[in-house]
């Protein structure tokens, strides 16, 4: 008898699953071959991330530290206007005080409690202005400055560096780091100049 089986020793292969085993080496590499390209673009928009990150990091920053000064500098000028003003009063107070030569002021009695009642009036707003961050500027034998003096006129001093404050007409003063007004000085020119020594040819 013939077997049925002869002829037959292969066994049929499933066409479907053929096709599949036939395409993943494909697949793989063409992931293999686009692996790098992606890897590269992955790390480009890491980079790009990064650099975006820090520069809004570097930007709160700076916000940060503008606000900071904005607040320090309205603390310390918010009162320049008002500030100016006390000045007047301080002004007129201490003209208040001069008009009264110290020879004339009374050793004792009601005159005496007044004067000494502006004087300490003066005193005591000037704390309250330096408290507040307005400072007197005391240029008396310093050398002129033209940020924080204003030059009246000139003294001839001759035992005085050229250029040294030898009299205050009118206090200045600061406020911070800011002149809020100048002083009004007289300043040394240093005294009379030497007269100029004769050379070799004047003398021939």
């Amino acid at each position: 008898m013939t077997n049925p089986t002869n002829g037959h020793d292969e066994v049929p292969i499933d066409e479907a699953t053929g096709t599949a085993d036939a395409a993943a080496p494909e697949a793989e590499a063409s992931l293999m071959d686009a692996g790098p390209a992606l890897l590269a673009a992955a790390q480009a928009e890491a980079r790009d991330m990064k650099d975006r990150m820090l520069r809004t990091l570097a930007e709160m920053e700076n916000l940060r530290k503008r606000t900071e000064r904005e607040v320090a500098d309205a603390r310390t000028y918010g009162v320049t206007s008002f500030a100016r003003d006390m000045l007047n009063v301080a002004d007129n107070m201490r003209r208040a005080f001069e008009t009264l030569p110290a020879e004339a002021r009374p050793a004792e009695g009601p005159l005496k409690a007044f004067v000494e009642g502006i004087d300490l009036t003066e005193r005591e707003l000037l704390k309250t202005l330096e408290k507040h961050g307005v400072k007197k500027i005391e240029p008396d034998g310093q050398k002129f400055d033209p940020n924080l003096h204003q030059a009246m006129f000139e003294v001839p001093n001759a035992e005085l560096p050229k250029g040294t404050v030898v009299q205050t007409v009118q206090a200045g003063f600061v406020i911070g780091e800011r002149v809020l007004r100048p002083a009004l000085v007289g300043v040394s020119t240093g005294g009379p100049k030497a007269a100029p020594q004769p050379t070799a040819s004047d003398e021939a």
